[in-house]
C-alpha cells in the first residue's frame, strides 16, 4: 500500500507520497526499485495514487495518448476526465471493474489525490471527486497523516512542511509506508 497527501495553504498546493511498494508480505523499498515514485505529472497537475503498482505504467501511457490535455480545474472537469478514462481502462488496459456485488457503480480500483494551480482534489475508486480546502490523505497510513496535518496545520508551517510531517508520521507508524518521501509544490492561481 502507500500513503499520499495533499495540502493547500498560503497560496500553495503540495502533494506528497512515500516510495515503498508492497506485494502481500514482501516489501520493495525505494533503494531496490529503479522508479519508486507514486506521483505522475500531467501538464501542471500532479497525481498521487494508491492501488496496484500497474497504475505507475497505466497513467503515463493513458495520458500520453490523449489528443488534448485533460482538464483538472474543477471537480466536474476531473469527473469527466476520469469517466472517460474508466472506459479506456476497460477497453485498452483490461481493467476488471468488479469489486463488491452491491456497489452502485463499477470500480476503477484506484484512489488518487491531485494538486495543481487550481487546488487540491481527491478521486475515489467509484469516480466521485472531492475538492479539499486544507488537506487530505489516502492510503494505508492516511489516518496517521490526517492526524499529523490536523495537529500542525495552524502552526505557521508551509504546505510542504505539513505534507512532509504527515508522511513522516505515516512512515514511522504504518508498516506499508516508508521513506524516502517525494513532494511537489505548486503556486495556486488567484481567484
Amino acid at each position: 500500500m502507500s500513503t499520499v497527501v495533499v495540502v493547500k495553504k498560503d497560496g500553495y498546493a503540495c502533494i506528497g507520497a512515500d516510495t515503498l511498494t508492497k506485494l502481500g508480505y514482501s516489501k520493495e523499498p525505494a533503494e531496490y526499485v529503479a522508479t519508486p515514485s507514486k506521483i505522475t505529472q500531467i501538464g501542471n497537475t500532479y497525481l498521487a495514487k494508491v492501488g496496484h503498482a500497474a497504475w505507475d505504467l497505466i497513467f503515463p501511457s493513458y495520458f500520453a495518448k490523449l489528443k488534448r490535455p485533460p482538464a483538472f480545474r474543477t471537480p466536474a472537469e476531473i469527473f469527466e476526465t476520469v469517466r472517460k478514462m474508466h472506459e479506456a481502462l476497460k477497453d485498452h488496459y483490461y481493467l476488471n471493474p468488479t469489486e463488491q456485488e452491491d456497489d452502485e457503480f463499477e470500480s476503477s480500483h484506484f484512489d488518487a489525490l491531485l494538486a495543481n494551480p487550481y487546488g487540491i482534489f481527491g478521486i475515489y475508486a467509484l469516480r466521485s471527486v472531492q475538492e479539499y480546502t486544507k488537506f487530505y490523505a489516502f492510503g494505508s497510513g492516511y489516518h496517521l497523516a490526517l492526524g499529523a496535518m490536523y495537529a500542525i496545520y495552524d502552526s505557521g508551517r508551509s504546505a510542504e512542511e505539513i505534507a512532509r510531517v504527515a508522511l513522516e508520521a505515516a512512515a514511522e507508524f504504518d508498516d506499508a509506508t516508508a521513506a524516502p518521501l517525494e513532494v511537489h509544490t505548486v503556486k495556486l492561481r488567484k481567484k
